[in-house]
């Protein structure tokens, strides 16, 4: 499995799932939106105000009034969010995605009581890397959302990148909890949570996949360095999911791979009852793309 094929079978797909996008008055979300719909990505809903829907997609010359299309109008951002949110809420869609609208503006609407897509977990960051020196996906989480989790916030985080996985096909994914060691260190609160987790999982406290740390990054994802340590560990070597301490972690890892390894990347938000696209202007056409699939694969 790579991105690409991630792609292209969804495009292969008879019946196609349906993406809200949440205020889409902006040329660089209808420029992702208008390669969803020329390969047959998926089906889009866009909210938001339709004159300057129309006018962003005539700078791009996307044809509005086709099949996997639909407007609907908001009288505000707030407006265009509520009614996306509520889409996905009800079941009228299976992704959100953010357009022209501040990040922060997009999460207090699906953290609303009423938001319906609210689970009692905390939302993570889940990135799904293709490395051209490693044989099959990477996931990474959490490199945008939670700064410094604490135990219970790792539980959460690891547990919302299994069920993505878990979606996708990864029937019992190898979890790799990231320190700067292999051993516990009581000094590394790092080590001592990664041993925790590792402990939790064999208890049934985390579901669907097998976790074991502390790993460095290296024995993580090396067999040769799970053997120069003599590192005894289903998961060392061949982790699926490297779960990290602190945003600043998973930060310099997803920009070391994207800048240094060419790798390429999809992200979404998961953590509430329907996966997050949460694009950037930063983010190549590419990106989106995969992002987008990334998504509707994994809801």
């Amino acid at each position: 499995m790579n991105l690409d094929q991630l792609v292209n079978d969804l495009c292969q797909m008879e019946e196609k799932k349906t993406v809200a996008v949440a205020e889409a008055t902006n040329v660089e979300t209808l420029k992702a939106i208008k390669e969803g719909v020329e390969r047959d990505l998926a089906a889009f809903k866009l909210f938001g105000n339709m004159e300057q829907i129309q006018e962003a997609a005539d700078e791009i010359d996307l044809n509005l009034n086709q099949e996997r299309i639909t407007l609907h109008h908001a009288t505000s951002i707030e407006n265009a969010v509520d009614k996306a949110v509520m889409s996905v809420s009800e079941e009228r869609s299976d992704v959100l995605m953010k357009g022209n609208v501040a990040t922060k503006v997009v999460l207090k609407a699906v953290l609303k009581k009423n938001s319906g897509l609210r689970n009692g977990r905390v939302l993570s960051h889940v990135a799904l890397f293709e490395l051209p020196e490693r044989d099959g996906l990477l996931f990474l989480t959490d490199a945008g959302m939670n700064i410094a989790p604490n135990l219970e916030e790792k539980v959460q985080i690891i547990q919302n990148a299994v069920d993505v996985a878990n979606r996708m096909g990864y029937d019992n994914p190898k979890v790799a909890p990231l320190a700067a060691v292999e051993i516990v260190n009581p000094a590394m609160q790092a080590s001592i949570d990664a041993a925790v987790l590792s402990q939790m999982q064999k208890r049934g406290q985390i579901s669907g996949c097998t976790v074991d740390g502390p790993l460095a990054f290296d024995n993580a994802i090396s067999l040769d360095a799970k053997k120069e340590k003599n590192i005894h560990s289903d998961v060392a070597g061949n982790a699926d999911i490297l779960v990290c301490p602190y945003i600043e972690v998973g930060n310099t890892l997803y920009k070391s791979f994207t800048y240094f390894a060419n790798a390429k990347v999809a992200g979404i938000i998961s953590g509430a009852k329907a996966p997050i696209v949460l694009t950037s202007r930063a983010d190549t056409a590419e990106s989106k793309i995969y992002s987008l699939a990334f998504a509707l694969t994994s809801s």
